[in-house]
C-alpha cells in the first residue's frame, strides 16, 4: 500500500509540473501525461509500483462515471430536444462503419481471420470521452456551436458509441472462444441496452433529487453522493452483463442531465466542482495509459506483416477513421449542419483512449492467437488519434463553428483547458 501511495504522488507532483509547462507551450497536458508515464513504465524507468498500474481498469471506470455525470450536467432539456434523432445516429453509424471495413482491412494487412479482425476493428471503432467530453463542455461554456446543438449532438453520441462498439466487439469475441452467442439477440441488446440505461439512470436521479430536498446535504457531500451513485450505477450494469443489458454509463449521463433539469443552481455547483475533480482523474489515468504502453512490439516485424507493427497499425487505423468520416457524414444527413461543421464533427471523433486501454488486452487474456498485436494496434490507436484528436478539436472549434452571441455567459460553467 505505502508503494502505491508513492507512485500515486510521484504521478500527482509530475503532472501538475506537467499542466504548469504545457500551458505554457499551448500543448494539451495529457500529452505531458503520456510521456510521464513512458518514462515512469517498465520500459523506461520503470519506477511505478507494478499493483498501482494495476488499478488501471478501476481507475478508468471511475475517470469515465466522473466524466459521463460531468457531461450530464452540461446537457440541457432544450439541447437534447434539438439534437435527438441526429445523437442517436451519431452514436451508431460511424462505429459500425469503420469497424466493418477494419474487420476486412485488418484480414488482409494483418494475415489474421476475419473474425479476429473484427475483434480488432470494434476496439478500434470506440470514441475516447477522456478526449472529446471536455472539450466539448468547454465549447458549450463558449457558445461554439451551441445555435445547432454540435457540442451536444457530440456528447450523447459518444457516450453511446462505445456502448455499441463493445457490445459488437464481445459478438466477435464470443464467435472465437466458442460461446453460446446469439447474435440476433447481442445486436437486438444494444438498443435495450440504452433504454434500460437511461430508464435506470432517470429513476436513480429522482432518488437524488428527493434526498438533496428532503435533507441538508453539503456542496461536497453531494459530491461524494453522486459520484458514487454513478459508481454504483455503473458496476450494476457490469454485474447483470450477460443476463440483463444495461449501459450502467448511459445511466451516469441522466443523472446529471436530471440534476439540471430540476435543480439548477446544485448542478452548476456541482459541474465545477466535477471539473476540478477530473484533473486529478485526467493525471492519473492518462499516465497510466502511457506507462502500460508496450513499447517494444511497436517496431518489431512479425511474420506474415510487410512492415513494422506502428506502420501497419497506423495505416490500418487511418483507413478506418476514413470509413468513420464517411458514417458521421451520413448520419448527419438532414441535420441542418454545413460542411465546416460536418468537418468539425469528424475531427472530433478522431481521437481514441479509454476503451482501447480498457479492453485491448481482453482477446490476449482469452486466449485469442492474434492477442498480442491486437493489443499492440490499440496502443497505437491511443498514441497516434489521441493527440492528433484534441489538437484539432482546439485549433479549429473557433474556426468552424458560429459562436452563438445569445449565450448568457452569467450562466457559463467553469471547465478546465486541460
Amino acid at each position: 500500500m505505502e508503494q502505491i501511495i508513492l507512485s500515486l504522488a510521484i504521478v500527482m507532483l509530475l503532472g501538475v509540473l506537467c499542466i504548469k509547462c504545457f500551458s505554457k507551450l499551448g500543448v494539451p497536458a495529457f500529452l505531458g501525461f503520456l510521456l510521464i508515464g513512458i518514462l515512469l513504465g517498465p520500459y523506461a524507468t520503470n519506477i511505478l509500483n507494478i499493483e498501482f498500474m494495476g488499478l488501471t481498469q478501476e481507475i478508468a471506470t471511475m475517470a469515465m462515471v466522473i466524466l459521463l455525470i460531468r457531461a450530464g450536467l452540461g446537457l440541457s432539456r432544450d439541447s437534447l430536444r434539438k439534437v435527438g434523432r441526429v445523437a442517436v445516429e451519431m452514436s451508431c453509424i460511424p462505429s459500425v462503419f469503420e469497424g466493418l471495413l477494419v474487420m476486412i482491412v485488418g484480414h488482409y494487412f494483418l494475415g489474421i481471420s476475419f473474425i479476429e479482425s473484427g475483434m480488432l476493428g470494434f476496439i478500434l471503432a470506440a470514441v475516447s470521452p477522456a478526449i472529446l467530453v471536455p472539450r466539448m463542455l468547454n465549447l458549450i461554456d463558449k457558445g461554439l456551436g451551441t445555435k445547432k446543438g454540435i457540442p451536444e449532438i457530440l456528447l450523447t453520441g459518444s457516450s453511446a458509441d462505445d456502448v455499441v462498439a463493445i457490445t459488437i466487439f464481445s459478438v466477435f469475441l464470443g464467435m472465437y472462444t466458442g460461446g453460446n452467442i446469439n447474435i440476433v439477440w447481442s445486436i437486438a441488446s444494444i438498443p435495450i441496452s440504452l433504454i434500460l440505461g437511461v430508464l435506470t439512470g432517470f429513476l436513480t436521479g429522482l432518488i437524488l433529487l428527493y434526498a438533496f430536498r428532503r435533507w441538508d446535504f453539503s456542496d461536497i457531500e453531494k459530491l461524494f453522493v453522486t459520484l458514487a451513485t454513478g459508481i454504483l450505477l455503473n458496476s450494476l450494469g457490469e454485474a447483470l452483463q450477460g443476463r440483463i443489458p444495461l449501459a450502467g454509463l448511459v445511466g451516469v449521463m441522466v443523472i446529471g442531465f436530471l440534476l439540471l433539469d430540476r435543480m439548477p443552481k446544485v448542478a452548476l455547483d456541482l459541474s465545477n466542482r466535477y471539473s476540478n475533480l477530473w484533473i486529478v482523474a485526467e493525471i492519473v489515468i492518462f499516465v497510466l495509459l502511457g506507462a502500460q504502453l508496450e513499447l517494444p512490439l511497436l517496431i518489431e516485424t512479425p511474420e506474415g506483416l510487410f512492415a513494422p507493427v506502428i506502420i501497419v497499425g497506423i495505416l490500418v487505423i487511418c483507413i478506418g477513421l476514413i470509413a468513420r468520416f464517411g458514417g458521421v457524414f451520413m448520419a448527419l444527413a438532414g441535420s441542418g449542419l454545413n460542411n465546416k461543421e460536418k468537418i468539425f464533427c469528424m475531427t472530433s471523433y478522431i481521437p481514441k483512449a479509454n476503451v482501447q486501454a480498457t479492453i485491448g488486452a481482453v482477446p490476449l487474456a482469452a486466449g485469442v492467437a492474434s492477442g498480442e498485436l491486437i493489443l499492440a494496434i490499440s496502443a497505437i490507436s491511443i498514441i497516434f488519434t489521441a493527440p492528433l484528436g484534441a489538437l484539432l478539436i482546439d485549433f479549429f472549434n473557433d474556426k468552424l463553428l458560429t459562436k452563438d452571441e445569445t449565450l448568457d455567459n452569467s450562466k457559463s460553467i467553469e471547465v478546465p483547458t486541460n
